[in-house]
């Protein structure tokens, strides 16, 4: 597929993907239309990792970017993944050119911990 012009871009969160891509597998089979290879793939991938509803997720991006450091990228990346500890916080962050105070890092697993619940 050629593509030759992005009119929009969005950050998605696994979850997001998950209920478009069954939008799409909904659609195709009530079509009689087959799944392509890299659709299946998709949507076994995002079945298997998306760990809450897309409404869930969103909420939770929208909080954690109310967060002082916080960019929508790992806003995004925090939602799909679900850390779980501060160590497996601080992965994400370690690209980053700042550090996270044990404070901060608690105040954003407070927010995981409760969207999860």
């Amino acid at each position: 597929m050629i593509v030759k012009e992005i009119l929009n871009e969005e950050l998605l969160t696994l979850s997001e993907v998950k209920e478009t891509l069954n939008k799409i597998m909904e659609e195709r089979s009530g079509r009689d239309e087959e799944l392509g290879y890299e659709l299946r793939k998709a949507i076994s991938h995002a079945d298997m990792f998306a760990k809450s509803s897309a409404a869930k997720s969103r909420e939770l991006v929208n909080k954690l970017n109310e967060q002082e450091k916080m960019k929508p990228e790992i806003a995004v990346r925090l939602t799909d993944i679900m850390p779980r500890s501060r160590d497996e916080l601080r992965t994400v962050y370690a690209k980053e050119r700042y550090t996270l105070s044990e404070e901060e890092l608690d105040e954003i697993l407070d927010l995981i911990t409760s969207a999860i619940e």
